[in-house]
């Protein structure tokens, strides 16, 4: 770990900025054939969104020295799947939410079906980018990206979170159990983000431990820290419906534990995540950072 002049908050800015360029090529890339399809892939993508799994990819890959268009492509192509998943969690057959990010979601600014369809092109745009990739990166590199971004959203990742998240609602549940689920849902994105930023480049199985390590445990602090804003912050701030979790009774981390027994479970993962970073070499400040930013975060 080393220092760096730039602040945090500034660093998370440029990767911000460097995520929406990059989205915005992506899109340009797809050549979408229907203008009101193309305005809601858009509004999804486009909607003030803190871009931490893009950040994620793009420290990762810095921590390891690789910083040229490839990290770009990976950026934009998480961020695409992340959206897609909001898209259809905010569906009336899941989540049925209004404001996503302090704007109506997507089905509620342009229809249901086109919600749908929204995601659908934003999933599927994601893994055009990767395998369109410049020629002057290897087929196999191209390859175990796409892999690792299929296995973190689909049916062994974030879509099998979410559907043991619907089959847990109003039901009885352990400790470990929300931990599963969760490690399935929010966390297999946050674990895939990491692990693609360091398969920009070749890394060895030891930093690979590492650094599933410390994104496991980012990953599960992340929805912990979500669980105690749902209810300690307000709607205006969270920019989405204060309290949902509670009113659709979910299991959440405060429920089991209590509010004060979640917020020590979510210092116990952040130190677990800055333990991690202490085995590797290179510079991850950012990445500490980005662990501290999760658990002091208040949207």
């Amino acid at each position: 770990m080393t220092s760096s002049s730039v602040s945090f908050q500034q660093q998370l800015s440029d990767s911000q900025q460097r995520c929406e360029n990059a989205l915005n090529s992506a899109l340009h890339q797809l050549n979408i054939s229907d203008d009101y399809l193309a305005d809601a892939m858009a509004y999804s993508l486009f909607n003030g969104g803190k871009r931490v799994r893009p950040f994620l990819v793009q420290a990762t890959a810095q921590a390891l020295g690789i910083n040229d268009a490839r990290v770009d492509i990976a950026m934009a192509a998480i961020e695409m799947v992340h959206s897609y998943s909001l898209v259809h969690d905010d569906l009336p057959a899941m989540d049925d939410d209004d404001l996503r990010r302090g704007q109506p979601t997507c089905h509620i600014k342009f229809n249901e079906a086109t919600a749908i369809l929204a995601g659908d092109a934003l999933l599927t745009g994601a893994f055009e980018i990767l395998a369109d990739m410049p020629a002057d990166f290897s087929i196999a590199q191209r390859l175990q990206l796409i892999r690792l971004l299929s296995q973190g959203s689909g049916a062994s990742g974030m879509v099998a979170g979410q559907a043991i998240d619907l089959a847990s609602v109003g039901k009885d549940v352990d400790l470990p159990h929300l931990e599963r689920m969760h490690a399935y849902k929010t966390g297999a994105l946050i674990r895939i983000s990491v692990l693609m930023g360091a398969h920009c480049g070749n890394p060895d199985s030891e930093t690979l431990r590492h650094l599933t390590t410390y994104a496991n445990a980012i990953g599960l602090a992340f929805q912990v820290q979500d669980d105690i804003l749902d209810i300690e912050s307000d709607t205006v701030t969270l920019g989405k419906q204060q309290g949902a979790d509670v009113a659709l009774n979910k299991p959440t981390y405060p429920a089991l534990l209590g509010l004060e027994g979640a917020k020590d479970k979510a210092k116990q993962l952040h130190q677990q995540a800055l333990e991690a970073l202490k085995n590797l070499s290179g510079d991850t400040l950012a990445l500490a950072q980005l662990a501290d930013y999760i658990i002091t975060r208040n949207h």
